[in-house]
């Protein structure tokens, strides 16, 4: 099944409904977002993160038979942001993530030397600030208008 699939996304929210239960009724997560096989836990101990990871860990292994993966399961302080859906996600904030502000000015590039269209160029931006807009990116999608406008 390819990833991205919606079955696949479907069947991902069915197997990991134990995880939400594990999380939410044995640990006692008060802050547990997840969606379909991403997700976080706030907490304002690094401590308790540490021990949930462990006993999440085990859970997985045991009950699931899946595994954490190794370089994306971190602590990290919410000041830093949190990599989750698309976006970097802040305490009272989120932003793109700098690889997707890339991609849109890296098209525009290819508008301005005549590689794409100005269809193909307009098509990419209204994807992208479909995207943009549940950001704080207010300033940025104008500076990107501009830039697709200017001469």
């Amino acid at each position: 099944m390819p990833l991205g699939n919606l079955t696949s996304q479907f069947f991902a929210n069915v197997y990991l409904n134990e995880l939400d239960y594990f999380v939410k009724h044995k640990l006692k997560a008060k802050y547990y977002i997840r969606y379909v096989d991403d997700f976080v836990i706030l907490h304002s101990s690094k401590e308790q993160l540490e021990k949930w990871k462990i006993e999440i860990d085990n859970f997985l292994k045991e009950k699931l038979k899946l595994e954490l993966h190794p370089d994306k399961s971190k602590i990290i302080n919410l000041s830093r942001g949190i990599d989750f859906v698309g976006f970097r996600n802040f305490y009272y904030f989120k932003l793109l993530r700098k690889r997707n502000i890339r991609k849109i000015l890296k098209k525009i590039e290819l508008y301005k030397n005549e590689v794409i269209s100005h269809k193909k160029i307009l098509e990419s931006f209204q994807g992208w600030q479909a995207y943009a807009k549940w950001a704080n990116t207010f300033k940025l999608r104008k500076k990107i208008v501009k830039k697709i406008y200017s001469e």
